[in-house]
């Protein structure tokens, strides 16, 4: 089965969306960590990522808070399962990696759940952006500090300032 590739425009920059016309596989952003590079292999065909991108667009115009879409991703049991975990953590909420490893039933995995999350194929509709420090300060973000930052305050979250603070 073929894998197709197309880009969109989005508050937060560029968005690389991977597929196979059926399932998403992937959604990077520019200069994102852990992004997998273009295959030589991919087909461009913007219409297999139609409604991707109608419900990306109504999420970022605010007019949507969930995603239902047929999602593929590659990954470990632990990964996929973390993943799940992230599905369910509700817009506009956040979750330190503590509670969502005891949630998954792994309360000494924080770690484990941090580097889960940090290898999220598709963030933002799998929203690992939602999960924060045990403090209460954002961590690490594949696709930047700064767009953890926005997509958080986009969802009406309180977040920390500069020295960690709430603003």
């Amino acid at each position: 089965m073929p894998t197709y590739v197309s880009h969109m425009n989005s508050p937060i920059g560029r968005l690389r969306l991977v597929g196979d016309g059926n399932a998403l596989f992937s959604l990077t952003m520019e200069e994102q960590r852990h992004a997998r590079l273009d295959d030589a292999g991919w087909q461009r065909d913007d219409a297999a990522f139609a409604e991707v991108r109608r419900q990306l667009d109504a999420y970022f115009e605010g007019r949507r808070t969930t995603f239902d879409l047929p999602l593929a991703p590659a990954g470990t049991a632990f990964q996929k399962m973390v993943w799940a975990a992230l599905a369910e953590i509700p817009f506009g909420h956040t979750e330190n990696y503590g509670e969502l490893a005891r949630r998954i039933g792994s309360p000494g995995a924080a770690r484990a759940v941090g580097l889960a999350n940090g290898r999220n194929p598709i963030p933002i509709i799998v929203p690992c952006h939602r999960v924060i420090g045990a403090d209460g300060s954002l961590t690490g973000y594949g696709g930047g500090i700064e767009r953890k930052r926005w997509l958080l305050q986009h969802e009406d979250q309180a977040v920390p300032n500069a020295q960690g603070r709430l603003i």
